[in-house]
């Protein structure tokens, strides 16, 4: 007991299994109360019932589980997550669990306890030690799972829960990107090449300075407003046998032109009223108008008439 490393003050939980012996069970406890002082606390639960304990979260220091010589239990998932909920940041566990040297389905091996544990959430996953069963055990474990080999051993496993809690995030600083580099330091400029290019309100005064009028650039052909004949391609809309049309993206008018004209056929295409009255209503229609039973529309708007309509008509 004295190697397992507990001090004065430390809260311990003992889980245990059947058929463990009430006396052995309650001498057990009483060895680690001796160790844990007045201070200290030690619980007792069994394995069965543990996730029906009332413990909060993270109120151990240490979970020693099945460390009865005369018990044997194998620790399923669920019980080692309920025990790293149980544990302190950096709280430990100690338990001894029956193994076997080839792999079984009832049994498991030490490689898969180890690597159960840290599925579990534990870290320093160490095996201590491993002994044979003892027949008390041995005949447990047989009649709870049924497991005929005579490959059996007890093994002992060390493991401690991680010094943060169950849940917890915390924000990670990555540098997989790309390091921008510092851009390189621009040269320095000669101090008269940059007089050079410097004109000053004075220089403006000065007679050695020519300064040019933009308007005098441009001559009495340039002021001229240019015809918008001459603006168009010399094959912009022309071609023998072909219908005229502008060139895409056209820029000389021609488009503009062709889109009024197609307006203008379209509403020379509109079908016109006798009376003019055809879009009023039916109030306003004659008794041979095509639009009764049709309701009132715009003006010059094109109305289809379906088959039927035209039938009864």
């Amino acid at each position: 007991m004295a190697d397992l490393g507990i001090k004065t003050g430390d809260k311990v939980l003992l889980v245990w299994t059947q058929p463990s012996a009430p006396a052995a069970l309650k001498q057990f406890a009483e060895d680690v109360g001796a160790m844990v002082g007045a201070d200290g606390k030690v619980s007792v639960e069994n394995m069965e019932r543990l996730s029906l304990s009332s413990h909060t979260s993270s109120t151990f220091d240490w979970v020693l589980s099945c460390l009865l010589a005369d018990s044997s239990s194998i620790h399923s998932s669920e019980t080692l997550a309920e025990i790293a909920r149980l544990l302190k940041p950096g709280g430990k566990i100690i338990l001894e669990e029956p193994v076997t040297g080839a792999d079984a389905q009832s049994v498991r091996t030490a490689e898969k306890l180890m690597s159960a544990l840290k599925l579990s959430g534990f870290m320093s996953v160490t095996e201590v030690s491993k002994a044979e069963l003892s027949p008390e055990a041995l005949s447990s474990l047989r009649a709870a799972t049924g497991y005929q080999g005579n490959t059996l051993s007890r093994v002992r496993i060390s493991a401690s829960k991680p010094n943060f809690e169950v849940g917890s995030s915390s924000q990670l600083k990555l540098s997989f990107g790309k390091k921008t580099p510092k851009p390189a330091e621009k040269p320095a400029l000669d101090p008269n090449t940059v007089k050079m290019w410097t004109l000053s309100a004075n220089d403006m005064d000065d007679d050695d300075v020519d300064l040019l009028d933009s308007d005098a650039l441009l001559d009495e052909d340039d002021l001229k407003k240019p015809d918008a004949a001459s603006l168009k391609a010399p094959t912009c809309g022309e071609g023998a046998g072909k219908k005229k049309k502008a060139c895409k993206n056209c820029t000389c008018g021609l488009a503009e032109e062709l889109e009024e004209e197609g307006k203008g056929k379209q509403k020379t295409n509109m079908p016109k009223s006798a009376c003019g009255s055809c879009y009023l209503g039916d109030a306003f229609r004659c008794a041979s108008c095509p639009y009764l039973g049709m309701p009132a529309f715009k003006p010059g708007e094109k109305i289809m008439l379906d088959n039927t309509t035209l039938t009864d008509a």
